[in-house]
């Protein structure tokens, strides 16, 4: 059985940076969509940030320019680098993945692999 495992979650203030890291067991990222979500107490979740077998990468507008999401050349662990972090990023960030292009998609219905999730705290 496929899991996914996300790390780096942390309280960090306002304007600073995080990694968030994913892990894969029984599982490789190398031909297949994984990216990141996340979701905020009230809120539906959303994508933040996918990249697709061919390393192509698509961002929310609310993170673009900020966050930049990579692979490691083994295909094993995907990352996600939060930089000038703004209290709204604030929230839970899973990582997730589908056996199929990303074609840009940032919608949850769409990805099948799910983690448990990281909490990501930001504050002034």
């Amino acid at each position: 059985q496929v899991r996914l495992e996300e790390s780096g979650g942390a309280s960090a203030q306002a304007g600073g940076s995080l990694t968030l890291s994913c892990t894969a067991s029984e599982y490789t990222f190398r031909d297949n969509c994984v990216g990141w979500f996340r979701q905020a107490p009230g809120k539906e979740r959303e994508g933040v940030a996918v990249i697709d077998s061919d390393d192509s990468e698509t961002y929310a507008d609310s993170v673009k320019d900020r966050f930049v999401i990579s692979r490691d050349r083994a295909k094993t662990t995907i990352s996600l680098q939060m930089n000038n972090l703004e209290i709204e990023d604030t929230a839970m960030y899973y990582c997730a993945a589908k056996a199929s292009w990303c074609l840009g998609s940032l919608l949850s219905r769409n990805y099948n692999i799910w983690g448990q999730g990281t909490h990501v705290a930001v504050s002034s």
